[in-house]
């Protein structure tokens, strides 16, 4: 069947989907209400028209500027760089942040071709320029990537006058210590708080 080989093969190419996963989903589809098919055809086919990163910050939006961008009760003198836009979304729903965002779009990561000039540098360095913050928190990813992209944003910011702090890492809460890897226990140690 060409149709249902080439909707597997399509499912599988998007992130976390394997062989069974694609096969499951593509027959599922089959038996789905065909109005629901449509729909999620459409929302599909016009997701990259309706919407595009904000321009301030680089968090996805439909609208002119993003909802955090506009929000005037957030805390303009804290700004939080992320990697992805999609790590806006966790960290606002966690409850424990009122402030700002900016998305590089990545990591630097020399082996897979991302140096600073194909993140957006730039724009963050023209914002602090124009902002008046008084707190940098740096959120990439507890990865080597993640790491080095934190360590160059220091190096640009070492001379400005704004404390700079990273989030914490460490043991998840309800972690057990027999299924903590090395560097997780280490960052751990690191970080520890007093009681």
């Amino acid at each position: 069947m060409e149709a249902l080989d080439e909707l597997q093969a399509l499912i599988k190419k998007l992130p976390g989907m394997g062989e069974k996963s694609a096969q499951r989903l593509s027959y599922h589809l089959i038996k789905t209400d065909e109005s629901y098919n449509k729909a999620l055809g459409n929302a599909i086919a016009t997701i990259k028209e309706k919407i595009h990163p904000c321009p301030i910050c680089g968090c996805y939006t439909e609208h002119d500027i993003c909802s955090y961008c506009s929000d005037t009760d957030r805390d303009r003198s804290l700004l939080c760089i992320v990697e992805e836009p999609q790590d806006v979304l966790s960290i606002a729903s966690a409850g424990a942040y009122n402030g700002l965002f900016h998305v590089l779009g990545g990591a630097i990561n020399p082996l897979g071709g991302i140096g600073p000039d194909s993140l957006s540098f730039p724009e963050l360095m023209k914002r602090i320029e124009e902002g008046s913050f008084k707190e940098i928190i740096i959120a990439t990813n507890p990865t080597e990537e993640g790491d080095t992209t934190a360590l160059y944003i220091k190096h640009l910011l070492k001379d400005r006058g704004i404390s700079l702090s990273r989030l914490a890492s460490g043991l998840p809460i309800g972690g057990d210590l027999g299924y903590a890897d090395k560097l997780t226990l280490m960052r751990s140690l690191k970080g520890r708080i007093r009681l």
